[in-house]
């Protein structure tokens, strides 16, 4: 049996693991591709549209991945003047961090069981933490809901930015976490609530990936390589993997 606390460091996303701010993002995505596509010869803004090309990835990546699957063809824009206001790939990822924003200001509470098991990874000995996140504003929603002072190491999409980092389901946001921890990917545990991100810790050949589902679907974070799924963080707290068990490594 291997405990969760005998690897040397936990790469956690933010976004459906730690905080409800994917709830936030779901509905602000929603409201601003609703909108969108109403003005447009093409099919519907869909919940399932949030997990098939926004839930994991990078603002730009999102957009462009939804807007391709609608054959919807605009200009990326220019990172030094794009507005909300433009139909581009970057001003419509402008306009959706607007309303998120507006709402993050309202203040944010994180998940219970996942305060749970951070305490769990304070003591002595406990394995290093770190946020792993495809989100810009990853600062502003552990600010918001008073944990930025609990990882000890924050990649986010600026980071991710600054780095030329690939985003998620590309492993290289927490290769490049362990990389910084000095901890070698065989002895970190990824846990993720996105499929691109269960992809993302399978594709760098993590110790262990855990899933949390949060809507995505057991079996679709299973067949994107999470070794092990669970409802809620404070179940982690006693999380072993059995070598005999399925989906155990």
């Amino acid at each position: 049996m291997t405990d969760l606390r005998t690897f040397d460091a936990v790469l956690f996303d933010l976004d459906g693991v730690i905080t409800p701010t994917a709830d936030l993002h779901r509905a602000a995505w929603a409201a601003m591709f609703t909108d969108f596509l109403a003005h447009r010869d093409a099919a519907p803004y869909t919940e399932q549209d949030y997990y098939d090309h926004l839930d994991g990835r990078s603002r730009e990546e999102g957009v462009q991945s939804l807007l391709t699957a609608r054959g919807i063809d605009l200009p990326h824009g220019d990172p030094a003047t794009a507005t909300a206001a433009d139909d581009t790939v970057l001003g419509l990822g402008l306009r959706k961090n607007r309303d998120f924003l507006r709402v993050l200001e309202q203040g944010i509470d994180a998940y219970p069981g996942s305060v749970v098991l951070l305490d769990e990874l304070t003591v002595p000995g406990a394995p290093r933490t770190a946020i792993v996140s495809s989100s810009k504003n990853a600062r502003q929603v552990l600010t918001a809901a008073g944990l930025i002072d609990r990882f000890e190491l924050i990649v986010d999409g600026a980071v991710a930015a600054a780095e030329g980092l690939p985003g998620k389901p590309a492993p290289d946001t927490y290769l490049y976490a362990a990389q910084t921890l000095g901890v070698d990917p065989s002895r970190a545990v990824v846990v993720e609530d996105a499929i691109s991100g269960v992809a993302s810790g399978r594709a760098g050949d993590f110790g262990l990936v855990v899933g949390v589902d949060r809507g995505a679907g057991r079996d679709a974070l299973l067949e994107a390589g999470a070794d092990a799924v669970v409802t809620d963080l404070a179940d982690l707290a006693d999380l072993t993997t059995d070598e005999s068990g399925d989906n155990a490594r």
